[in-house]
């Protein structure tokens, strides 16, 4: 199981010893969320911000756009050192040519779905997708509760993509804990993504290894 610290959730103030933390812990990538106040109602933070971490990040960026039209960016993304870079299905008018884009900048191609959108609408484009991040919790603010339906959306997508034949990977972001991360990768999911619930424990790097020894 591929272990996505987002440091969303992180001391803004210190965020050069969150990377650090993230890069010395059994924690597998770095989970960006790049957010636009218009698409979600919260603003995180841009390009300088994400520019920073990868000087100092030594595992891969997996950056989250939750931003409206991201096909403007997706070229300035990959300079700045994106390795997967997602976009909502719900943001991207043409998502198989925003995904070709992507992939012609060198990254790794993620789609993201909100709670209330189906995994079936991806049917036709599965095979171009390499990482389905499923929202678990709305998008936009972090330490929200965990959207129990999410379980049956994990097994939806594992089908779809087992059907396909396709290489897809299953990532999960919102309310990921140690009560839900097992039965979140025996549901089917490849990836967790964990902000709160890593940054805001006592000893962050230990709950990191005890998620990835849950899981």
């Amino acid at each position: 199981m591929i272990l996505s610290p987002s440091l969303l959730a992180a001391d803004f103030g210190n965020l050069q010893q969150a990377v650090q933390m993230v890069n010395a812990s059994e924690a597998d990538w770095f989970h960006i969320d790049i957010m636009d106040g218009v698409f979600v109602p919260n603003i995180s933070y841009g390009m300088p911000v994400l520019s920073a971490i990868n000087k100092h990040a030594t595992k891969p960026l997996d950056v989250h756009l939750m931003i409206i039209d991201p096909d403007r960016y997706i070229s300035t993304f990959a300079k700045l050192g994106s390795h997967i870079l997602t976009v909502h299905y719900e943001a991207c008018t043409h998502l198989h040519r925003t995904l070709q884009a992507i992939k012609a900048e060198g990254m790794k191609a993620g789609v993201a779905l909100n709670p209330h959108t189906p995994v079936a609408l991806l049917e036709d484009i599965i095979k171009d997708v390499d990482v389905l991040l499923l929202m678990s919790v709305n998008p936009g603010f972090g330490g929200q509760s965990f959207i129990e339906n999410t379980y049956k959306k994990v097994q939806q997508a594992k089908a779809l993509i087992t059907e396909a034949g396709a290489n897809t990977l299953i990532e999960i972001d919102g309310g990921v804990t140690l009560s839900n991360a097992k039965a979140l990768v025996e549901a089917g999911a490849d990836a967790l993504v964990a902000g709160s619930f890593v940054f805001n424990a006592a000893n962050p790097t230990q709950t990191i290894a005890e998620l990835k020894a849950k899981a």
